[in-house]
């Protein structure tokens, strides 16, 4: 048998083993697939887990989409109070730096 020959049969094995591993390895991970997905009906009462998950955070988008502008709101609010509170502090510090200065007389 010629060397040629010999590396050409050992190449289309090789081919032929790394389809089969490829085929195999798919194979498993579309068996878990759909262990997580829950059982494929594709044509009548569909079961899969993943689209009522996909369903629940769809729903929960829809709830929580008020709370975008509202929060924006409340942060405006928030840091109105915020400088108010520096201001007072501000003016609290003078207060206490001042009957700190009357202590002494």
């Amino acid at each position: 048998m010629n060397t040629f020959v010999l590396l050409v049969l050992v190449s289309v094995i090789g081919v032929w083993a790394l389809f089969a591993a490829l085929a195999l390895f798919l194979r498993q991970i579309c068996m878990t697939l759909e262990d997580i997905g829950g059982p494929s009906t594709r044509f009548y009462h569909p079961q899969n887990f993943l689209a009522k998950i996909r369903l629940g955070v769809r729903a929960i988008e829809k709830e929580t989409a008020a709370l975008g502008p509202a929060v924006t709101r409340l942060n405006g609010g928030l840091t109105a109070v915020r400088d108010g509170l520096k201001a007072i502090d501000r003016n609290l510090a003078g207060v206490i730096d001042g009957a700190s200065k009357q202590k002494g007389v």
